[in-house]
Parts: structure tokens; C-alpha cells; sequence
């Protein structure tokens, strides 16, 4: 049976196109965004993108969470604490995927991580052990996650602490049409989150909206 995602931040671009691509893969999606009223529409959007067939809903950020399976979390960084304390009692036992970067408006192409090192393991210690964070999807560029038809050549950093968790997630990364790839433990996020800023720099110095990373040598 395909799990339940949730996706907080759904109704933006980047959340909005992991939901669509695995709603098209059958797992049964929730839109979650802070009013049930842009969920819905979110939601709405999609089913009529996808077709009748798919399992496309809103709910407001708790209940969203409160009937997901896994929760993923695709929401600015100003927003990224708030959001995830909002739906905590909602995530035990769960895996939480977190997919915030970083940036700090207006130098975005510059890396500015925050004192403690990765944002994402900062994440991990206010919520909890009850809670498997994980990290993944910070170096996919939103342009063309909702576009079915175009194919996502890079590869999607998967940090956690948890090994099974990360197995999780990195078939999530599969069923969207990317290759996700174990890329250690949870601290080591911090470097997926600088890449961020290194493919805004390469996008803008090169003129493209897509640039990603792939790991050479693997079979």
C-alpha cells in the first residue's frame, strides 16, 4: 500500500511539484499550507492536472500532518521553526522530511548557514528522538518539478540519522523521478544546504533555472 504524504508548503512551487509528481505515482498526497482554504484550492489544481484518478487533498498544516504517513516540509526559512513546532505533536513515530534551506533574502546566492552548522539538525534537536527528521530535496530547482513530462537529471542528498528513514525517503525520491542517494548522518545536511546557494550562483552565471548535482562513479 502506497503511504500517505503530507506536504506543508504544498501550495508553493517546490512543494506544490514533489506533490504533484507523487500524487502521479499513487501515493495518496495531502496539500498542507497555514488555511485549509489555499489547501483545497492547491489540491483542486492538482486533481484537475493529474485527472480524476488521483488522491489529491487539502487540509490547514495539522491535520494535514495529523493523517499523513510521512510529512515532508517545503516551506521558506523564516517559516521553517514555526511550522514544524505548530504540527510537533502530530510527527511522533514518524518521518519528518525537511527540505528548508537556508537563505537569507536579498543575498540568497550566498551561503549563510546558521551558527550551529545545518538547519535542518537544528530542527531535529527542538523536536525530538520521537521524531526522524530527514534531508533531502534542498538542490532541486522547483522550474520543472511540475512538469510530468520533463526529466529530473540530478541526484537528491538524503541526511539522516535514522538509516531505515533515509531508505524511506529515497525511494520518495525515486517515485518523483530522481535518484536519491544516502548521503550520511543529519549534520552533514549542511552541506546540501549550501549547495543551494551554489546552483542560484551557477543558474544566474550561466543563465539557466535548472542546474543540479549528480554524483559521478556509482553504477
Amino acid at each position: 500500500m502506497k503511504k500517505t504524504i503530507a506536504v506543508l508548503g504544498g501550495t508553493g512551487a517546490e512543494g506544490g511539484g514533489l506533490a504533484i509528481r507523487w500524487a502521479a505515482a499513487g501515493h495518496p498526497v495531502i496539500i498542507g499550507s497555514r488555511t485549509m482554504e489555499r489547501a483545497e484550492a492547491a489540491a483542486l489544481k492538482f486533481t484537475e492536472q493529474l485527472g480524476p484518478g488521483s488522491r489529491v487533498s487539502g487540509r490547514a498544516n495539522l491535520a494535514a500532518a495529523q493523517e499523513a504517513d510521512i510529512v515532508v516540509m517545503a516551506v521558506p526559512y523564516a517559516a521553517q521553526r514555526s511550522t514544524a513546532l505548530e504540527v510537533k505533536d502530530a510527527l511522533n513515530g514518524k518521518i519528518f522530511v525537511d527540505v528548508t534551506v537556508p537563505l537569507v533574502p536579498p543575498k540568497v546566492a550566498k551561503v549563510q548557514l546558521p551558527a550551529g552548522g545545518s538547519a535542518v539538525a537544528a530542527l531535529q534537536a527542538e523536536l525530538g528522538d520521537a521524531v526522524r527528521v530527514v534531508s533531502a530535496f534542498q538542490n532541486i530547482s522547483a522550474h520543472h518539478l511540475s512538469d510530468l513530462s520533463h526529466v529530473m537529471d540530478c541526484d537528491v542528498l538524503v541526511c539522516g540519522d535514522s538509516e531505515e528513514a533515509r531508505e524511506q525517503v529515497i525511494e520518495l525520491a525515486q517515485a518523483a523521478g530522481m535518484r536519491g542517494l544516502h548521503a550520511g548522518p543529519l549534520a552533514n545536511s549542511a552541506a546540501a544546504e549550501a549547495l543551494t546557494s551554489i546552483l542560484i550562483s551557477i543558474n544566474r552565471r550561466y543563465k539557466v533555472e535548472g542546474a543540479g548535482i549528480r554524483i559521478t562513479g556509482l553504477a
